[in-house]
């Protein structure tokens, strides 16, 4: 690389260009693999990824939630079993039906969502009611075969997510840790990762197959297009009764549990912060996600070089000590110019110079990848001012991010079809019927995308497609 293979588009001018060559730039993913939909993820995706998984691990290990692994493959006898469940998924399916030259007396699927993986063994491995709640929990890659046009982390066809599955008692116990699973969201995808969202119940045509109840986080992308990024769904008794599922409660009964599933889309996730937080100069990466989080870059000539180098390493050790993801670039063989450049295309979040006129004030130069902004630190103060500026850095990611999630309200339709060409979200008053959605997206590509979860508007006048009474208050949009 050199400073020349820079960004050379602007992302408000071309957006998606600006998204193929920040991939590629930034060393996120390669796209050259010859299968559409199957892309490389570089060290700059899997650091993060790694970063961004770590969060979700420890907050799932603290809400009492215990890690597995299960196969990659479902048997497709078990795929079969929930009848709702296979047909949402039959068109989005890969098939193994071979073994070298031996035709397999049975499909295996590889899996899109691991149901029916696992609740085949929850039956054999739940017997008392002192076993619940039973929460287990996953990460690790889909596949699904899209139909619409793939995209690099935002639709692909192979793709990495956390997944929950949990039994329960009862079904408020089932409510409340779909309530919980929000929360988790919130805390970890707005808190840390700076991506707002909306909360969405999805109507019951457009539910996760077999599920009673579907809610969805969605974010605004900058081309104004809607990009669904984790989702969570009360599951009810139906894959409990197909599965048999059951324990033997306290009356000495024997039932079915409630059950819950949860989705937070790491590889959406990925896309969306790059896509919302990136600027012409290359990728932002929020500081609680960067693999690292300060860069050091020594500034010296020949007979300075031993004492900066010296100091480097000091500063080094420092933040290290105390918990800072850091690095040192010590490569001799580019100049400090094509070192601030690559780093800020990589998004770190806060590059520190120090060379010899910083030593001789016991100072270093710390530079934020957001603003760009330079200022003087003393070392003693260090610590102090590099919390302080990521704090600040994830409140500004936040507050553009923010700026994004436009909502717009729509009468008529005529005025519904202008503003989803203005991107973001269109509140409209709906029926609530699937054939008014299907008009919607033969006419203008969007989709009704559900309600508000704990909606408080009233719908009170008629559907803005059909005219009809209108039943609730709807998000539209586009989405990816």
């Amino acid at each position: 690389m050199s400073e020349e293979l820079g960004m050379t588009v602007k992302k408000s001018e071309k957006f998606m260009d600006w998204y193929y060559e920040v991939l590629q730039k930034a060393e996120v993913v390669d796209i050259r693999f010859k299968a559409k939909g199957f892309d490389v993820y570089l060290p700059t995706a899997m650091r993060t990824i790694r970063e961004m998984e770590r969060l979700f691990a420890e907050e799932l290990d603290s809400t009492g939630h215990l890690p597995v692994m299960f196969p990659i493959i479902i048997p497709e006898s078990n795929l079969k079993t929930e009848e709702e469940h296979i047909k949402g998924f039959a068109r989005e399916v890969f098939w193994i039906t071979h073994a070298g030259a031996n035709k397999l007396e049975e499909r295996y699927a590889l899996r899109p969502t691991s149901e029916t993986a696992m609740y085949p063994l929850y039956s054999l491995w739940l017997r008392s009611h002192l076993q619940l709640p039973m929460k287990f929990y996953q990460s690790g890659r889909v596949w699904r075969y899209e139909t619409k046009m793939t995209r690099p982390l935002l639709r692909p066809r192979e793709f990495r997510w956390f997944e929950t599955h949990c039994a329960f008692k009862t079904n408020e116990d089932a409510i409340a840790q779909v309530e919980q699973d929000m929360e988790i969201f919130k805390k970890i995808v707005t808190d840390n990762f700076c991506l707002p969202f909306l909360l969405i119940k999805r109507t019951e045509w457009d539910k996760f197959p077999g599920a009673e109840e579907t809610y969805a986080f969605e974010t605004v992308l900058p081309d104004g297009k809607i990009l669904q990024i984790g989702t969570t769904h009360n599951l009810g008794q139906k894959f409990a009764k197909v599965f048999d599922v059951k324990y033997l409660d306290s009356d000495g009964k024997k039932k079915y549990v409630y059950q819950t599933c949860y989705g937070p889309g790491i590889s959406r996730m990925l896309g969306a912060m790059i896509t919302i937080h990136g600027d012409d100069k290359g990728l932002i990466i929020p500081p609680a996600v960067a693999a690292v989080q300060v860069v050091i870059i020594p500034i010296y000539t020949g007979n300075t070089k031993a004492d900066v180098m010296k100091k480097a390493g000091e500063l080094l050790g420092s933040l290290a000590e105390k918990d800072f993801r850091v690095d040192l670039d010590d490569r001799e063989q580019y100049t400090p110019g094509f070192k601030f450049h690559e780093w800020e295309l990589k998004g770190v979040p806060i590059r520190i110079e120090i060379g010899p006129k910083d030593m001789e004030k016991g100072c270093v130069s710390v530079v934020r990848r957001d603003f760009r902004e330079r200022i003087s630190v003393p070392e003693d103060k260090l610590e102090e001012q590099l919390l302080e500026i990521m704090d600040s850095i994830n409140s500004q990611l936040l507050k553009r991010a923010n700026e994004l999630m436009k909502i717009q309200d729509a009468k008529d339709y005529p005025e519904l079809k202008k503003k989803l060409n203005e991107g973001g979200f269109v509140r409209v008053e709906f029926c609530m019927e699937e054939k008014c959605a299907d008009k919607l997206k033969e006419d203008t590509g969007a989709e009704v995308r559900g309600t508000l979860f704990e909606q408080s508007t009233k719908a009170k006048g008629k559907c803005v497609i059909c005219g009809k009474k209108a039943k609730e208050v709807a998000y539209v949009g586009v989405s990816y």
